[in-house]
């Protein structure tokens, strides 16, 4: 049983380990959208949420333990800077991850992990999409009024025509 393991070792060593989920997440900072195989991109997810949510509060404390984390100056100054800015209001879920398939070489799968609100595909929609109609068991009744809704108009049609 695997009570409360939520790290993935990825078959490699702590300091091997260490290093690759570093440099992904310096990539995904500064790329906002990488590629990598499924097992990389959930063990990356549970990497580096912790650091976004660090990165909300800019303080020299925060600063100093994502560091310690990334080792990248330039990935720092991003995520405390533009990405700060965008997540202040999300209370967590920061990276999203959506499967690809299988890679042709070693038919690995692969995955696209992002920054949520980065994405302009899915994220920026201001207008309401309606409501998708569900069929029931009652779908007999609702033809029959609005049977009697559309006569009810085709009749007021037909007296303003004949006026």
């Amino acid at each position: 049983m695997r009570h409360g393991v939520k790290l993935n070792k990825l078959s490699r060593t702590a300091s091997h380990r260490k290093a690759l989920m570093s440099n992904l997440a310096c990539e995904l900072i500064s790329h906002k959208r990488i590629t990598t195989t499924l097992a990389k991109a959930k063990a990356l997810r549970v990497y580096v949420e912790p650091l976004l949510t660090r990165g909300k509060t800019d303080s020299t404390h925060n600063r100093r333990i994502v560091f310690s984390y990334l080792q990248d100056k330039v990935a720092i100054t991003e995520l405390f800077g533009t990405i700060s800015e965008k997540i202040a209001n999300r209370p967590g879920g920061y990276t999203r991850i959506i499967k690809l398939g299988k890679r042709v070489g070693d038919n690995a799968e692969v995955a696209m992990i992002e920054l949520v609100d980065f994405n302009e595909i899915y994220g920026t929609t201001t207008e309401k999409t309606p409501a998708k109609k569900t069929r029931r068991a009652g779908g007999a009744k609702k033809k029959a009024e609005d049977a009697t809704e559309t006569n009810a108009a085709d009749t007021a049609t037909e007296e303003k025509a004949a006026e």
